[in-house]
């Protein structure tokens, strides 16, 4: 499996929404959009050997200036590589191979065809009239013959419909505005199953070597390690706390200038989330 340079996928395949349309495969008839992405559909992707927003768009190719994100670009890569037998006889199974291919952490139904050319499709997923997935397939590259993925990008999660991320297991947070917060700022999550972690939650902020992790261990499952210090369910809001404005339903992030604990504060009370001393993850 070919893997892309991603800030933090955490996404997995399901239904889509945003484009008209249905049955089971990739493709929809959906709207055309009043303006098409007109530049280049092959573009030289260069990789880098770090975590930036600059290398994952050097990374996406074409596929990654067809997007419209309102924020960042979240994931993106160019590739190309598929064998005899595993490229396409059309670009709908060109883009039914990306999917087999490189298992990617986007929706897998409600695409579109955005514009073709000789020997490459764009396809895009659209929410709101806007792309934040695009996928160009070509048709019979050197050492790949038939219809397969060449370029692959995608927005941030929060910018997907909230009827494909509820289901994910991922928390998309909101701003005081009510805005969904971008993953790469703040995001949320459940512990894995196979390492007996379904009872610890995560909160992760930030990204690259600024990034914080915080912890909501109630039951001792990690024993305590890496962590700064213990959970505690019925802590007291420090006096220099101050509310981020962040919310997950009924819950507030509060923080102090250190950052060294988060603060979650419910109609029972608040809970200290301690932070990592190292992101923790199960292997």
């Amino acid at each position: 499996m070919r893997r892309g340079l991603a800030v933090a996928a955490v996404l997995t395949a399901t239904t889509a929404a945003g484009c008209a349309g249905g049955g089971s495969g990739p493709v929809v008839e959906g709207t055309p959009p009043a303006t098409p992405y007109s530049g280049p559909l092959h573009v030289a992707s260069r990789h880098l050997d770090q975590d930036s927003v600059r290398a994952v768009r050097l990374s996406a190719g074409a596929a990654g200036r067809a997007l419209e994100c309102d924020g960042r670009i979240y994931s993106g890569d160019a590739g190309g590589e598929w064998g005899k037998g595993d490229g396409g006889t059309t670009p709908e199974e060109g883009l039914t191979a990306y999917f087999d291919l490189d298992g990617p952490e986007v929706p897998r139904h409600g695409y579109r065809v955005e514009r073709r050319e000789a020997g490459r499709v764009l396809f895009s997923y659209d929410v709101h009239g806007r792309t934040k997935v695009a996928v160009v397939v070509a048709e019979d590259r050197a050492g790949a013959p038939g219809w397969g993925p060449e370029s692959s990008a995608s927005c941030d999660p929060a910018e997907l419909p909230a009827s494909f991320t509820d289901g994910l297991g991922l928390e998309i947070w909101t701003d005081a505005d009510g805005h969904r917060v971008p993953t790469t700022t703040l995001s949320g999550y459940a512990g894995a199953e196979h390492c007996d972690w379904q009872d610890v939650r995560f909160l992760a902020m930030g990204r690259g070597a600024k990034a914080a992790q915080y912890v909501r261990d109630p039951e001792g499952v990690l024993d305590g390690a890496g962590l700064t210090a213990a959970y505690d369910g019925k802590a007291r809001l420090p006096k220099d706390a101050h509310d981020t404005g962040y919310r997950l339903g009924e819950r507030e992030l509060w923080l102090t200038a250190d950052r060294s604990t988060a603060y979650v504060r419910t109609s029972d009370g608040v809970e200290a989330w301690p932070r990592a001393k190292r992101f923790v993850a199960c292997m």
